[in-house]
């Protein structure tokens, strides 16, 4: 079954490989070429992270080489990635392609300045979170201690979203950012996040927020990363995480309505340990067997790809 994945974080491994590691078959990336055609995963959401340890003038340049390393490794070197600029393109790629979807996790590399953003845009980014966990001159994260809201450019770069049809990432953010995003936001969307409920992170989102984004028709994206699938008190790289236990929250978010708007967001390449058999994207389709035994067909698919697919194909039309 295709499989859109909305995040992973091997643009990062690769620039710090400084361009040695092969997105073709480098066995330390988990979102390798072989492992996607493996997994059957036809759409990867490919994040930009830049370190917030790096000087500020660091940055940018940190996000531009990241950037390099998509086009040339993982776009130039194969014909059969296909850069995904357009949200029509998700439902429309050709047989045996894969496409790219370039993302901004944490806007620390713009600064305050809009015109880096453009430049961004410009070069395919199509999906911004404002933060990552710590507070930025956007917004606060949630591991941020001061709890701020969204500032003026914060407010600045939503509106810039909308009026170019991205979407505005709420995994990273707070809540009080989360429910500002809410009202500014017109294609608001969690690429990788699961249920506060059942597993007590800051980076889950609470029930609240999980009703406030399906009433809205967003996307909520689970994710893989193992302290966000069960109570990490105690937990250890050694603690077996189940594909059962990451099913559970999806199951969760079904109950909060959301059936129609759950969509799937590895983190692969950024997480230190991984799911018990979906330790990379070529045993993506050992999730999708599982949920084949809990759910029908077409809400299997609809968790895989069409949920995503209908959600942006809606984009710019209002």
């Amino acid at each position: 079954m295709n499989i859109i994945d909305l995040h992973c974080d091997a643009l990062a491994k690769i620039e710090a490989s400084q361009g040695v590691l092969s997105f073709a078959d480098a066995p330390e990336l988990a979102t390798n070429l072989q492992r996607l055609r493996s997994g059957e995963v036809v759409i990867q959401g490919f994040a930009i992270f830049v370190d917030p340890a790096l000087p500020g003038a660091m940055r940018f340049q940190s996000c531009l080489d990241q950037i390099h390393y998509f086009y040339d490794e993982v776009l130039d070197k194969h014909p059969e990635m296909t850069l995904i600029t357009e949200w029509s393109q998700i439902g429309n790629l050709p047989s045996g392609q894969i496409g790219a979807l370039l993302t901004l996790e944490g806007v620390d590399p713009i600064e305050n300045d809009l015109k880096r953003l453009h430049l961004l845009y410009r070069l395919g980014v199509r999906s911004v979170g404002l933060t990552w966990n710590y507070g930025n001159q956007a917004a606060d994260g949630v591991l941020e201690p001061r709890g701020g809201g969204l500032t003026m450019i914060g407010r600045d770069i939503v509106a810039m979203n909308n009026r170019y049809g991205m979407l505005t990432d709420v995994s990273h953010l707070n809540e009080l950012g989360f429910w500002e995003v809410m009202e500014l936001a017109k294609y608001p969307i969690a690429s990788h996040s699961n249920a506060r409920a059942l597993c007590d992170h800051p980076r889950n989102l609470t029930d609240e927020q999980l009703t406030a984004m399906f009433k809205r028709g967003a996307q909520v994206h689970a994710v893989y990363c193992p302290p966000f699938i069960v109570e990490s008190t105690g937990l250890e790289e050694t603690t077996t995480v189940t594909i059962n236990d990451l099913i559970r929250h999806i199951e969760h978010m079904c109950e909060l309505g959301g059936e129609r708007h759950i969509g799937l967001g590895s983190d692969f390449d950024g997480i230190t340990y991984t799911v018990e058999d979906l330790g990379h994207a070529g045993q993506s389709q050992n999730l999708i067997n599982e949920l084949l035994k809990r759910y029908s067909e077409d809400q299997v698919r609809g968790f895989a790809f069409d949920n995503f697919a209908r959600y942006v194909a809606e984009i710019g039309k209002d």
